[in-house]
């Protein structure tokens, strides 16, 4: 069973990895077999990263998944050829068991790391459970979100870092956050590709700024964070969902073997 210390390794940082959305069972399967054999060969534990529905949506029409049990086989499917554990992100408390059957990893979003129910009902499940840092929450917040899931019987807990509001349409990543997180005893990890979006544009589709992906994943690698969250697509322009911050898949070798340098000069 997947357990937070297998993979926050000495020495080293992990990666979740993937699509935004699971779009089809060819696309998450080429991306995971690309991944798999670059973080094999850097010695990166992975983990592969992919929504079978996404739930906060700008507009009405805006694209949710391919629907729920289809997408969560290919998560299982993706598990399964790999060998490499999955995670994915939960919205309702009864997504929770569901969800657990097939993947490794609950992921609560941002919007929602405050709702009591959703964090107990990931907790119950056994499940790591990822809780992202919500973009109006200071990092010293993000204990009681983590206390929650421990006083449930759970202690597998990691929290991610993705940027906090400043203004209407930009988020900023505030690094001393980092240590802080890390100071209450549970793996940080640096969401890169989501602390670039842009929410709220007048077009109703987010933006992003993943010109900085490299800029952002090697400051966090610097201060010393447990993980990396990056989304990646062979073609962003064509991605269902977030393709303005995603990173082009063929960039993400070249991405993580400086990052790999740079850890290393830290040891």
């Amino acid at each position: 069973m997947l357990t937070t210390d297998k993979l926050a390794q000495q020495g080293t940082f992990f990666l979740l990895a993937g699509p935004c959305a699971i779009e089809n069972e060819t696309m998450a399967l080429q991306i995971a077999e690309a991944i798999v054999l670059i973080t094999n060969r850097l010695g990166i534990p992975y983990v592969f990263k992919g929504s079978y529905k996404k739930a906060n949506r700008s507009k009405v029409d805006s694209f949710t998944g391919i629907g729920d049990e289809q997408a969560l086989k290919i998560l299982r499917k993706v598990k399964e050829t790999f060998g490499v554990p999955v995670v994915t992100d939960i919205h309702e408390t009864q997504d929770a068991a569901r969800a657990a059957e097939y993947v490794d990893v609950l992921q609560i979003p941002a919007f929602l790391c405050r709702q009591t129910d959703l964090l107990v009902a990931a907790a119950q499940t056994g499940k790591i459970v990822n809780v992202k840092k919500g973009q109006f929450l200071s990092p010293g917040a993000m204990k009681f979100a983590a206390q929650k899931i421990v006083d449930s019987g759970n202690n597998q807990v990691m929290l991610t870092e993705r940027g906090t509001t400043f203004g209407y349409t930009d988020l900023v990543v505030d690094y001393r956050g980092i240590p802080e997180m890390q100071s209450f005893g549970f793996p940080v990890i640096m969401d890169v590709t989501h602390s670039l979006q842009q929410p709220n544009q007048a077009s109703g589709v987010t933006g992003g700024m993943p010109q900085l992906i490299e800029t952002v994943a090697k400051a966090a690698i610097a201060v010393g964070v447990d993980g990396l969250f990056i989304e990646t697509h062979p073609e962003p322009g064509k991605a269902l969902s977030d393709g303005a911050n995603m990173l082009p898949l063929h960039l993400l070798e070249p991405l993580l073997e400086k990052l790999v340098r740079i850890k290393k000069v830290l040891e």
